[in-house]
């Protein structure tokens, strides 16, 4: 029964971890496609929304573009990106920044380093503070409780 107070910690580490991980790699991601200094003109394809939450939580919308533009080695490419602006709708044209490579990286958010930073710096503080408060939960519990 005791084994319920580590696996439950271990498992909200485990999921902090991995998001700080998401966090790490798309910010990388953003900043290698903003210093590649390519650009393109990309055609908005589709836009859809996602909710999460609902009955007695907060329900959370999320907006999705899909964009597909010609690399300048020729190939076509379509990704998809989430929290764009809403004024973007289907057949608009925007520039997007990307860099090269076997898996193209593109985003069609405007450079902003700083302001990508501030937000990657909040989400690893916020996640490192989970998985500190789960360690500690857990060297509490092994020492008060099952000495």
């Amino acid at each position: 029964m005791d084994d319920i107070f580590y696996v439950f910690p271990g498992l909200i580490a485990a999921g902090a971890l991995f998001a700080a991980y998401r966090v790490v790699r798309r910010s990388a991601q953003l900043r290698r496609a903003w210093n590649s200094g390519l650009t393109a003109e990309a055609r908005c394809l589709r836009t859809f929304t996602t909710t999460q939450g609902g009955h007695d939580t907060a329900v959370r919308t999320t907006l999705h573009h899909v964009y597909e533009f010609r690399a300048r080695d020729g190939r076509s490419v379509r990704f998809e990106e989430q929290g764009g602006p809403a004024t973007v709708v289907e057949g608009d044209v925007v520039t997007v920044h990307y860099a090269p490579g076997p898996d193209v990286v593109a985003t069609a958010r405007r450079p902003d380093p700083a302001g990508a930073a501030a937000t990657a710096l909040g989400s690893l503080v916020f996640l490192g503070a989970i998985v500190a408060f789960c360690v500690a939960f857990v060297v509490t519990y092994a020492s008060e409780f099952r000495a």
